[in-house]
């Protein structure tokens, strides 16, 4: 009898373990509860490609801020806004750039490709990151938009990926300085690529999944 009641004992103990492991197996633990914004990870429009077609609706959105009748403001897609940006107005994605694709996180605009490392500068200049890197790699840009005076803006980098390494913020501004062309811009950040924008566009926001270009009021 006693054996029976030992084995009984050890069943109701095994019983109780396997529902303590089905209940924390199902419940979430409160520390893991969907994403956090402004993390890589909660991503509010999801990647999108960029493309010819998004560039130019784009460009039909910020036109329309210019007409006299026309609306205050126009909202643009990740997409739209990042196909505009660096295949229309800034031009500035690296030359060997493939497969570039945009995305809303938090309130930050981010875009991706697969570049060559040479289009900035090399394994050299890239110090001990480039030992970490194939010749062929993704970079990923993570930034606001910031107006600085009629007609000028900048794409502000905070965020740069190479590969699977985070960039440190004082190395930025090298590898922005191999992707930069032309002259030097009056008033352009270290961390900034300069966007000349028509000169009524007085403000962008990054908010909600969308960017939101509004115009100048008189």
């Amino acid at each position: 009898m006693r054996g029976f009641f030992r084995n009984l004992g050890c069943l109701i103990i095994i019983l109780l373990a396997v529902a303590l492991w089905y209940w924390y197996a199902r419940v979430p633990s409160s520390g893991s509860t969907g994403t956090t914004i402004g993390t890589a990870t909660s991503v509010s429009s999801g990647w999108q490609p960029l493309t010819a077609a998004d560039a130019d609706r784009g460009r039909a959105a910020v036109q329309s801020l210019g007409r006299q009748s026309g609306p205050v403001f126009a909202n643009l897609s990740a997409a739209e806004a990042a196909s505009y940006i660096f295949t229309v107005v800034a031009k500035q994605l690296p030359p060997s750039a493939q497969n570039a694709q945009a995305a809303i996180i938090g309130d930050r605009l981010y875009v991706r490709s697969d570049v060559e490392l040479k289009d900035f500068g090399g394994s050299k200049a890239l110090g001990p990151i480039g030992m970490l890197l194939g010749d062929r790699d993704s970079v990923r840009f993570g930034g606001t938009i910031n107006m600085l005076k009629p007609g000028l803006g900048e794409f502000l980098v905070q965020e740069v990926k190479l590969g699977r390494v985070d960039v440190p913020n004082a190395l930025i501004p090298r590898i922005l300085t191999q992707m930069k062309r032309g002259k030097d811009i009056p008033g352009i950040s270290q961390n900034g690529l300069p966007m000349v924008m028509p000169s009524y566009i007085s403000d962008v926001r990054i908010s909600s999944g969308k960017i939101t270009l509004y115009k100048s009021v008189r």
